[in-house]
């Protein structure tokens, strides 16, 4: 597919990358494929991707490669998102996603909101991956696990794990992403091309 100017597939930029994007799936909070995603690759801004790319190749240095969960993200899945947290009867995904919480709590903590930064291009979610072992490293809490133990700085994980989500914030912060304070694996371009865009094009 041709993707709009100024957008490219990851994995056309970054070479030793690992997808498991979870919207493509059912394994995610809502419990279905989510609206938009028509396949289960990665798309960023250019500008979001090539500095990608460089954080990728200082993992790749430590012995790690990335793993991406999520990226570029239409507000078709946004929208999704919402109709979901209203609809307070579908807790299928309750006990692995938001044990801690109430549904009706999720908007007014910022878990779910009207706006998502992924939609403007340049936002990730990623972890990192041993090469040696294949394995995702400890970060004490799983991808979308919406509660304070996802939080950096949280002093619910202990020290190896607190040390393992400083080594990706480290490296991507170098690389020029900013860390979202409520979720240690959401990053987002630090200079992001379209700061006050918000993108419809599918998943495709």
């Amino acid at each position: 597919m041709e993707l709009p100017d100024g957008f490219v597939y990851v994995t056309d930029f970054v070479g030793n990358v690992i997808l498991d994007i979870r919207y493509y799936s059912v394994n995610n909070f809502v419990g279905a494929r989510i609206d938009g995603y028509n396949a289960p690759v990665a798309i960023l801004s250019e500008e979001a991707a090539k500095a990608l790319k460089a954080a990728g190749t200082a993992f790749n240095a430590m012995g790690y490669i990335i793993k991406i969960f999520d990226a570029y993200r239409p507000q078709m899945a946004v929208d999704h998102f919402i109709r979901w947290a209203k609809d307070v009867n579908d807790i299928r995904m309750k006990s692995i996603y938001y044990p801690e919480l109430n549904k009706s709590q999720l908007f007014e903590l910022g878990y779910i909101s009207e706006k998502s930064a992924h939609t403007r291009g340049s936002c990730v979610d990623l972890t990192i991956v041993k090469m040696s072992n294949g394995k995702e490293i400890d970060m004490g809490s799983s991808f979308d696990y919406f509660g304070e133990i996802s939080h950096h700085g949280t002093s619910a994980i202990t020290q190896e794990q607190a040390n393992n989500r400083n080594i990706l914030k480290d490296v991507m912060s170098a690389n020029g992403f900013n860390a979202l304070s409520q979720e240690w694996w959401h990053y987002t371009l630090v200079d992001e091309p379209y700061a006050d865009t918000y993108f419809t094009f599918l998943v495709n």
